[in-house]
C-alpha cells in the first residue's frame, strides 16, 4: 500500500483536505474535508480569520485520524501577498488584512519617492498591484509604525500555518516572490530595497525552496489530532502550486491557472523584467524547481462568484454556464479595471461599465452572466498575442487547470478568441501540484517531467477545438 500524502488547499472561498496516493503508477485523490473561508469586516477593514482557518485545518486532520487514514506528509498552499507580522513571543500584531482591503490606497506613490516603477519591476519583475506585499507593508509604515517597532517576524499566510503546527518558522520561494521585494536573479530578499523602503529587515527569514521539509508536528498538535506526521513545504502559492500540475511534458506551454483569479502565462527559465514587460502588465513569480511563471493576474471567476452571490435562487455554475450561453448581448467588459476589484454589487459594476462605455447594458443576471464569460475570453485572447510578442514564440494549445476548467462555455469561448485547442483539466489542479511536490521530495518521481507525465495520465482532460 502506498503512503498517504495530504494536500490542504486554502482558497479565499473555501478550503479543503485532499489525501493522495500512488496506485498502480496513478494518483488517486479523495477529497475528505471542506470549510468556508471569506474575509471579515473588522473595524472598518477586511480581515481574515486566521484562528478559524487553522482550527478547520486542525479538524481535517481529525477526519484522517478518525478514517484511518493517516499521512505519511502534508503540505498547506494559500492565495499569495499576505501575511502576519509576530512580536517577540510569535502572538500576531495587529489585523490580519485581506488583499482586498483599501488601506494600500496611495501607497504605491509612497513606494515610488523611494524607487521608480520602472526600476521596481527590473528589480523584481513583479506586476504593479495595489495589494502586493510591498504596498501592504508601506501601509503599515504609514499608518501603524509601531507594528514595525514590535515585530520579529513576517510570515506568509501558509508559513504561518506551518510554524503553529510544527513550531518551525520557514518562508517559502514561490510565495515570498509575490512580496514584490525578491531578486529574481538570486532568488533571495532584494535587502537594499527593503532598507530603502524603511522596512525592518529583521522580519524577512531565510527562503526555503518548494520541497524543503518544515519539520514534524509539535507534541501539542500531535496529541489534539491524534498522529504526527511531516510537514513539507509545497508551492505555497496556490497558483505556483496549481502550475506544477499542467497536465504536459512540454516545455513551452501556454496555462490558465482558472480560479477566484485567472492567472494566464507560460514558464520561463530567467525572468523577463523588461520595460515591454512591464508596460504589458506582464509579472514573473516564482515556481517551482526555480521556473518563473511568467503570467498576467485576470480578474477570473471571481466577477461570476461575486454575481452568483446576488441572485435571489441558488443556482450551480454549471447552470450559469449553460443560461449565459443563451444569450447573444455583445457588449465587453474589461475585467482588469479596477471596478470590478470589490464592488457592493457586481451586477451594478457590469452595467454602469456598459452605461459608461455605450455599450448594450445586461437586462438581467443571466446576461451579466454571459457578459462576463465573454469578456474573459478576449481579455484571453488580447494576452496570448501579447505573450507572443514577448517570448517569440507561437502557441497552439492552451492548457486550463483549476475550476475554470468545468466551466465548459467559457472554454469553448476562450478556444474561439484564441483559436488554440484548449486542455481542460484537472480540476483540482492546485491540489494535485501540492501532493506532486510532496512527492517529489519523497522521491516518487525522478523530476517535474515524471510527475506531470504522471498527472497527465491520472486525470480526464477535455479537449475544445477552436
Amino acid at each position: 500500500m502506498s503512503e498517504y500524502y495530504l494536500a490542504i488547499d486554502i482558497g479565499a472561498s473555501s478550503g479543503r483536505h485532499m489525501l493522495g496516493m500512488i496506485e498502480d503508477g496513478k494518483m488517486k485523490l479523495e477529497e475528505i474535508y471542506r470549510f468556508p473561508n471569506g474575509m471579515e469586516e473588522v473595524d472598518g477593514s477586511l480581515c481574515w480569520n486566521v484562528d478559524a482557518l487553522f482550527y478547520e485545518i486542525k479538524e481535517g486532520l481529525k477526519k484522517c485520524k478518525e478514517l484511518g487514514k493517516i499521512p505519511s506528509y502534508m503540505g498547506i498552499d494559500t492565495w499569495a501577498v499576505d501575511y502576519v507580522l509576530l512580536d517577540k513571543e510569535d502572538k500576531i500584531l495587529g489585523k490580519t488584512y485581506g488583499y482586498r482591503d483599501s488601506r494600500t490606497t496611495g501607497m504605491d506613490t509612497k513606494v515610488y519617492e523611494e524607487i521608480s516603477l520602472k526600476h521596481l519591476y527590473k528589480r523584481t519583475g513583479i506586476q504593479k498591484q495595489i495589494f502586493n506585499t510591498i504596498y501592504q507593508l508601506m501601509a503599515v509604515k504609514q499608518q501603524e509604525p509601531q507594528l514595525f517597532e514590535q515585530a520579529e517576524n513576517m510570515l506568509m499566510i501558509p508559513d504561518y500555518f506551518n510554524f503553529l503546527l510544527t513550531g518551525v518558522k520557514k518562508t517559502e520561494y514561490t510565495n515570498a516572490t509575490t512580496t514584490q521585494l525578491l531578486n529574481p536573479k538570486t532568488n533571495d530578499w532584494d535587502f537594499d530595497l527593503i532598507k530603502r523602503l524603511g522596512y525592518p529587515e529583521r522580519i524577512f527569514g531565510e527562503i526555503s525552496d518548494p520541497g524543503t521539509i518544515v519539520g514534524d508536528f509539535s507534541k501539542e498538535i500531535e496529541e489534539e489530532v491524534g498522529f504526527s506526521c511531516k510537514v513539507i513545504l509545497p508551492a505555497t502559492h496556490d497558483t505556483g502550486s496549481a502550475v506544477v500540475a499542467i497536465p504536459t511534458v512540454e516545455d513551452d506551454q501556454l496555462y490558465i491557472s482558472s480560479g477566484t483569479w485567472s492567472l494566464m502565462g507560460t514558464e520561463l527559465l530567467d525572468a523577463d523584467c523588461t520595460l515591454e514587460s512591464m508596460q504589458d502588465n506582464f509579472t514573473n513569480e516564482g515556481g517551482y524547481d526555480h521556473r518563473f511563471r511568467y503570467l498576467k493576474n485576470i480578474m477570473g471567476l471571481w466577477m461570476i462568484q461575486s454575481v452568483k452571490k446576488e441572485f435571489e435562487a441558488e443556482y450551480s455554475f454549471a447552470y450559469i454556464c449553460d443560461m449565459a450561453s443563451k444569450q447573444t448581448i455583445p457588449s465587453i467588459v474589461d475585467c482588469n479595471n479596477d471596478m470590478f476589484l470589490a464592488p457592493k454589487s457586481m451586477i451594478g459594476a457590469v452595467k454602469k461599465y456598459c452605461e459608461d462605455t455605450n455599450q448594450q447594458v445586461p437586462q438581467n443576471e443571466w446576461e451579466v452572466a454571459s457578459v462576463i464569460y465573454n469578456s474573459l475570453g478576449k481579455c484571453y485572447g488580447d494576452t496570448i498575442k501579447q505573450m507572443e510578442e514577448h517570448t517569440g514564440k507561437k502557441y497552439k494549445r492552451v492548457y486550463v487547470v483549476g475550476g475554470g476548467a468545468n466551466a465548459e462555455y467559457l472554454n469553448k469561448i476562450t478556444a474561439k478568441q484564441t483559436g488554440c485547442e484548449i486542455y481542460a483539466g484537472p480540476a483540482e489542479a492546485t491540489a494535485i501540484g501540492n501532493l506532486a511536490v510532496q512527492m517529489l521530495a519523497n522521491k516518487e518521481f525522478k523530476d517535474l517531467k515524471d510527475a506531470r507525465k504522471c498527472i497527465s495520465e491520472s486525470f480526464e482532460i477535455k479537449k475544445y477545438q477552436p
